[in-house]
């Protein structure tokens, strides 16, 4: 397992799959500091189709993703074109970042290396500092131009995780497959969850 990551970002795109990242946000909190938070203009619309939550990115509060939760304030939010933000540079960024829920666009700039709001910059920052770069895309099927840029932000160091969840575990709620795929993004950043339930392991049992 790699060394714990300190610091974070996550990064909500326009694919479909928001539930992943709140999820994740709420894991993620108790292990990182600072924890930032970034999310493009499409996952505005997205967000609104599959959470029930309106806001424009002038006005988002990560509070409004995680309501109630006594950490939620302790996220920081950078609006999508603010590059003046710590991530956006590599004498700030954090340790790690994970696009989740990824879009085939997001992977296609990342692999020509375009950076036309603040997810592309801070992912860009990531690759070019040698740093944990985690893309979680959710989309199906998968063309030629797909895989070949998934290819290519892998050989650029980036680690795709497809938000493919498994069955071995018996899920009997949507909320059980979404935290299967939360748990190995977890593994990624370091945190091992021993709560997880793992192939051949029973949970909470020593690995």
């Amino acid at each position: 397992m790699p060394e714990p990551a300190r610091s974070l970002t996550v990064a909500i795109t326009g694919a479909s799959g928001a539930r992943y990242a709140v999820r994740l946000l709420e894991r993620a909190l108790p292990h990182f500091e600072p924890l930032y938070l970034t999310i493009s203009r499409p996952a505005f619309q997205v967000m609104e189709q599959e959470l029930g939550l309106k806001s424009a990115p002038e006005e988002f509060s990560p509070a409004l993703l995680l309501p109630g939760h006594p950490q939620a304030k302790r996220i920081c939010y950078c609006q999508p074109y603010d590059f003046g933000a710590p991530i956006a540079s590599g004498s700030a960024a954090p340790d790690a970042m994970v696009i989740v829920p990824c879009s085939m666009g997001t992977v296609g700039r990342l692999a020509a290396g375009a950076s036309d709001d603040l997810i592309h910059r801070a992912a860009d920052v990531m690759l070019k500092e040698r740093r944990r770069l985690i893309l979680v895309p959710r989309e199906t099927p998968l063309s030629l131009v797909h895989l070949r840029n998934l290819l290519a932000v892998t050989e650029a160091g980036a680690v795709v995780l497809p938000a493919s969840p498994g069955f071995y575990h018996r899920p009997q709620t949507v909320e059980d497959l979404i935290d299967f795929v939360v748990s190995r993004i977890l593994d990624h950043l370091g945190v091992r969850d021993p709560a997880a339930k793992r192939w051949g392991i029973a949970a909470n049992e020593p690995e």
